[in-house]
């Protein structure tokens, strides 16, 4: 007899209980609709969301660590190391010019705020210092100041990643100098730490439907979609200047490695849909970076590129801060100049590079530009209050697609990505290693090296020192 096809129910059950992408979708879904029908109830939910980004945190500094210290110790050569660091600061500040520039130009040409001839005065400039909390962006002293460690426990408990990535470079140093001889047991410690915390992951990620209804709930509950009607124009801008930068960012990296970047965001669909749900690509930093490793790119390029582009290079914000301070200039009646263009662009490439993890930081960023203009009210930043929180899944988008290919572009430009593994990876077929938990072979990660003194054993001889010989008789 043939076998039986599951009805539609059973095989949609069978989806929703086994994809991670499809339990995200009808909790985006979910969200959408609660916010929209119970507001009230709606915005008490932020904290599942909220909880969700905090347990990701408390992993993301040591896995850091641990995969930046095992990939410098296994390429044995810290200045290809140091060469991964300057092409990816090349490489960030290329692709966040670019997109300022973009986002100037979309301005320019559209002119979403055009037309509204807004009264300065009018406008609640205290709510700007209540969303930032009064604080400020750091100089390039103290942003220089900061990334140095004040304690290794610190930095960790801080989730200072600069910091972490500091000692984590000085760690794989101290290892490549020392050499195995010296220090034998450190290295596979830290790459069985490393599979503990992917194990970790894994277990929070369970987790993320809850977090994303919660954050939509929230989001949509507490802002409605009423402001989408009254920003219209600009919000449409964002997301099609994005979209806009996104396609160069494809055509760039087919140009430098060959690969699509249509499949690679088939490969994370399912991180990519959790970062837009929870408006964060903090929350899914660890599972990106074990899929760019599954994906041929190198352990030290991964753990180098990807965490240092969350400070160094925020397209989307890049984008949206370009765009917004031209928008603000135009609602108030100001027509700046080209020399006044140029000079909001210079000051965003070093405003935009301190602004990762401080509360507010897009309106810090636009208030230091309009106070460097001196042509535009600094209170008029408080036009763009109600509509940020809408952005961010333009920003989120944008910055985790700009990173990824960033880690691509770099890899391939030192000759640290298997470019083969990472077409069969964008393909949907499995490269990774069953006798590995699913790691890179390439890696290592998973593998515990022999004490000492004993040879490795190849498979077939450890199988048959686990069977015993059969008894004589």
């Amino acid at each position: 007899m043939p076998p039986s096809v599951p009805s539609l129910p059973r095989r949609a059950a069978h989806t929703l209980r086994t994809s991670l992408f499809a339990q995200v979708t009808c909790a985006l879904v979910l969200g959408i609709v609660v916010g929209k029908l119970w507001p009230d109830t709606a915005t008490a939910l932020q904290p599942l969301g909220d909880g969700f980004t905090r347990l990701i945190k408390t992993v993301i500094s040591p896995l850091v660590f641990c995969v930046v210290v095992v990939g410098i110790a296994k390429a044995g050569d810290l200045k290809a190391f140091g060469r991964i660091g300057v092409k990816a600061l090349v490489w960030f500040e290329i692709a966040s010019t670019a997109a300022l520039v973009i986002g100037l130009v979309a301005a320019n040409v559209v002119g979403p705020g055009r037309g509204m001839n807004v009264d300065p005065s009018s406008l609640n400039a205290a709510a700007v210092d209540e969303t930032t909390g009064g604080g400020h962006l750091p100089t390039t002293t103290e942003f220089v100041l900061n990334a140095l460690p004040q304690s290794f426990i610190g930095a960790f408990a801080e989730n200072e990643l600069l910091q972490v990535l500091i000692l984590a470079c000085l760690v794989g140093a101290a290892l490549l100098h020392l050499g195995h001889t010296k220090v034998p047991k450190i290295l596979p410690a830290i790459e069985q730490a490393q599979e503990i915390i992917f194990a970790v992951v894994g277990f929070i990620m369970r987790l993320a439907p809850i977090a994303v209804f919660g954050a939509m709930a929230h989001l949509v509950g507490n802002y409605g979609l009423g402001v989408m009607r009254t920003y219209a124009k600009l919000i449409v801008l964002c997301y099609v200047a994005a979209a806009l930068f996104i396609a160069l960012l494809a055509v760039a990296l087919k140009a430098v490695t060959g690969l699509s970047l249509w499949k690679f965001l088939r490969y994370i669909r399912e991180e990519m849909l959790l970062a837009l749900g929870t408006a964060s690509t903090e929350s899914v930093m660890p599972r990106v970076m074990q899929k760019l490793r599954r994906a041929g790119a190198r352990d030290d390029a991964v753990g180098l590129v990807l965490p240092t582009g969350y400070s160094f290079n925020l397209d989307g914000a890049s984008l949206y801060l370009s765009i917004g301070t031209l928008f603000i200039a135009q609602a108030v009646g100001v027509d700046l100049s080209l020399g006044q263009q140029v000079t909001v662009v210079l000051v965003l490439m070093l405003t935009s590079k301190g602004m990762a993890g401080i509360p507010g930081s897009a309106f810090l960023a636009l208030s230091a530009t309009a106070s460097s203009l001196g042509a535009i009210p600094a209170g008029a930043v408080a036009l763009l209050l109600g509509v940020d929180r809408i952005m961010d899944s333009m920003r989120v988008v944008t910055n985790l697609l700009g990173n990824c290919v960033a880690v691509f572009a770099v890899s391939r430009w030192e000759g640290a990505l298997d470019t083969a593994r990472a077409k069969r990876a964008l393909d949907g077929e499995d490269t990774s290693e069953p006798d590995e938990g699913g790691e890179d072979a390439d890696s290592g990660i998973g593998a515990v090296e022999p004490p000492p003194g004993i040879p490795a054993q190849k498979p077939k001889e450890l199988k048959e020192l686990k069977e015993p010989a059969p008894e004589a008789g």
